[in-house]
């Protein structure tokens, strides 16, 4: 199973093992993860699931789509060059120990 580490605002990290194909929101609902509030169910329609991956995997992280790229512009953290949202990423042995920052 890929590892995911998700750093919170205050610094501490959470990490688990997640299910392969596993979307990364709902993973960080299951953890408890506060911030990621994923309002729509994943569909791609709230930005409410706003992480930035840190820049060492953020290579590795698929094309960020359209649709995406434009519910990035409404987050109500500030967009970074690493934001992505949480339901378009999912886990996978090439994202394994991928580092997530949560925003504020």
């Amino acid at each position: 199973m890929p590892k995911v580490h998700w750093i919170l605002p205050n610094g501490d990290r959470v990490s688990d093992d997640v299910n392969e194909n596993s979307n990364l929101m709902d993973a960080a609902q299951m953890n408890g993860i506060a911030g990621i509030d994923g309002e729509c169910g994943g569909c791609l329609s709230c930005a409410t699931c706003h992480v930035v991956v840190d820049d060492a995997w953020l290579a590795l992280c698929p094309p960020m789509g359209e649709v995406e790229n434009a519910m990035l512009d409404i987050v109500s953290s500030p967009r970074q060059s690493g934001s992505r949202l949480s339901c378009q990423l999912a886990a996978s042995p090439v994202l394994d120990g991928i580092v997530l920052h949560v925003p504020q």
